[in-house]
């Protein structure tokens, strides 16, 4: 029996077994950051409302945020913010013709993870 049509295709489709560069992984992480602060600022919004609609209000905020979950939330959109920033600034600078190489996309993908875990520890740091 004869094929109909010859096919390029890859035969392996499953996504867990697929190497992808680091630069696919940083492009990645920063499109679901993205999403995350877009989420997240409907709940900041929420919290500052209720902080400035009364005294109370500011005081039942204030008692959130010592909550050990609540600074596990806010670390998270705060880690967000810190990788989509840094990831932002590389885009900024290959925007500019800096690093727009395979090999400078990979080392500046390598920077950008690297920063990004430094300003995320400080970050747990400082709200812990």
């Amino acid at each position: 029996m004869k094929k109909a049509v010859k096919s390029q295709r890859p035969v392996n489709l499953d996504l867990r077994t697929i190497k992808l560069p680091v630069t696919a992984y940083t492009s990645i992480l920063h499109r679901i950051s993205g999403v995350i602060l877009f989420l997240g600022i409907a709940v900041l919004l929420v919290a500052l409302g209720k902080s400035l609609a009364s005294e109370e209000g500011f005081e039942q905020v204030k008692g959130y945020l010592a909550s050990p979950l609540v600074k596990l939330v806010t670390w998270g959109l705060l880690s967000a913010l810190l990788y989509h920033l840094v990831a932002g600034v590389r885009h900024l600078i290959m925007d500019m013709g800096i690093g727009e190489t395979l090999q400078g996309g990979t080392l500046g993908s390598k920077i950008v993870i690297a920063v990004s875990v430094v300003l995320i520890l400080l970050a747990g740091v400082w709200i812990w």
